[in-house]
């Protein structure tokens, strides 16, 4: 017959939404210079804080790491709104033009796209310097990929100014 403790035991590890690993266990630190992963990012378990060993200047590298995802983030949402309101066609004091109306959709969906590719965008810088970092190897610059996406948003952006600015100068002059 089963102990009482070894059937508290089997019934744990049946409640668990997991199987047999406990929340406790999915939020186990992960010891950066013992991963044998490719990628210390997705290194088992998924939810555990990354240690790294804090030689000269680590710790400083992985907060501005952080707070760089975080302005990509920033950008993200900011622009998801913006997306949000061409769409709704938001004005305060006059009703939109149909020239308005018919560009709204558009460029919202271009707005939002754009959104969509700044958060992947930073998401995966993150994830591809946290790698660097955690293997020793120091990056300084980003690469066409970034470069490239980012002008196209200050593109979008300048470009979606001087429509608006037309349009109202058009208007204006009916």
């Amino acid at each position: 017959m089963p102990t009482p403790q070894a059937d508290s035991e089997d019934n744990a590890v049946l409640c668990s939404c997991c199987g047999p690993y406990s929340l406790s266990e999915l939020r186990r630190p992960v010891e950066v210079a013992d991963s044998s992963s490719d990628n210390v990012f997705w290194a088992w378990p998924l939810l555990g804080p990354l240690l790294v060993e804090n030689e000269s200047s680590d710790t400083r590298d992985h907060c501005a790491n952080e707070r760089t995802f975080l302005s990509y983030l920033r950008l993200s949402v900011y622009m998801a709104i913006v997306a949000i309101a061409i769409v709704l066609s938001f004005h305060l004091k006059s009703q939109p033009s149909p020239l308005e109306l018919r560009m709204a959709q558009p460029l919202g969906i271009i707005f939002w796209l754009l959104s969509l590719s700044c958060l992947v965008l930073g998401f995966g810088n993150y994830i591809k310097t946290l790698d660097k970092y955690s293997r020793k190897v120091a990056i300084v610059q980003t690469g066409w990929k970034t470069q490239s996406i980012m002008s196209l948003i200050a593109l979008s952006i300048v470009g979606t100014c001087v429509i608006l600015l037309v349009i109202t100068k058009v208007e204006a002059n009916d």
